[in-house]
């Protein structure tokens, strides 16, 4: 990796991290509903004229021709998972949402096993009995749906993630034709369009603040439309692969920015917890490998993920 990949890989770690940060900030004032709606809205009026740009062919063409599926992607991979985590940022911190987000090549390579018939090595399922492992010792006393309690927002975190799974699959199967850029642009569109008559009628009846405010114009230019950016442009330059380890640095920085501007605590089982399910991330990836482990077959396993 060059050093301005590099630079650019820990940019997007950063910005990624603060996402959690922005949402934790504008969502009580916003509401998810309202948040979301302006952030997939925001960020597909940015992405546009990027696409506008590259013409009929390689641009809004094939975006014209696969409406449908682009609906699905807009549901599946913007719409329910950002909704989800908005919800779950009302009362977990940025930090051990992050981490939660963190299991989602975990859920990526299930979602294979049982749609697809994906065949996984043994140390990718090594790796998805330590994520398992992991996510109960990060929630470990944090399933409580008594009144006040953070049972829902983790419920709501972990569908977030198994959609994030689910529409990694059905974009590679189906949205082949289409450029990252376009099915970036088209699904941030039409899970925009499918929220706003939620977003409208719970819209807050008191404005929000000028805080809430630029977290959310942050939150849709920077950490969504941009880094979607970023991200596509390392992924051209160093590979899906490389490119996919960004999630283990993520919770880094979200962890770092919830304790430096939020004043977010740390606790044990969050860090343990943590460390098990980058683990078994890693595992399930391909980044790191078993005593014996044929590298080569291990590389096929993981890009059917």
């Amino acid at each position: 990796m060059s050093r301005s990949d590099a630079i650019d890989f820990l940019l997007l770690s950063a910005i990624w991290g603060a996402s959690f940060l922005f949402m934790r900030v504008a969502v009580p004032e916003f509401g998810p509903f309202a948040l979301i709606g302006l952030r997939s809205g925001l960020a597909a009026l940015c992405l546009w004229p990027l696409l506008l740009a590259r013409g009929r062919e390689t641009g809004w063409g094939p975006v014209r021709t696969h409406l449908r599926e682009l609906t699905v992607v807009g549901v599946v991979n913007a719409l329910i998972p950002f909704t989800l985590f908005a919800y779950a940022a009302l009362s977990l911190t940025a930090g051990f949402t992050a981490l939660i987000n963190a299991s989602t090549p975990l859920w990526t390579a299930l979602v294979g096993v049982l749609w697809l018939r994906s065949g996984l090595s043994r140390a990718q399922w090594c790796g998805l009995a330590l994520g398992v492992l992991g996510m109960v010792i990060l929630t470990w006393g944090k399933v409580d749906f008594k009144p006040g309690g953070s049972g829902l927002a983790v419920v709501a975190g972990l569908i977030a993630t198994l959609a994030y799974g689910i529409s990694t699959h059905y974009t590679k199967r189906k949205l082949a034709a289409v450029s990252p850029l376009g099915v970036a642009a088209g699904s941030q569109t039409t899970g925009a369009l499918m929220l706003l008559p939620l977003a409208v009628i719970y819209w807050p009846a008191a404005s929000p603040s000028l805080k809430a405010w630029i977290a959310a114009i942050l939150l849709a230019v920077l950490a969504t439309a941009f880094a979607l950016i970023l991200y596509f442009r390392l992924i051209s330059r160093v590979g899906g692969q490389k490119a996919s380890t960004v999630t283990f640095l993520i919770p880094v920085f979200a962890i770092g920015w919830g304790a430096a501007l939020l004043g977010e605590g740390v606790t044990g089982p969050m860090l343990a917890g943590g460390a098990v399910v980058l683990l078994g991330t890693a595992l399930t990836l391909g980044i790191l490998r078993l005593p014996g482990t044929n590298r080569e077959d291990l590389g096929k396993a993981a890009q059917k993920l």
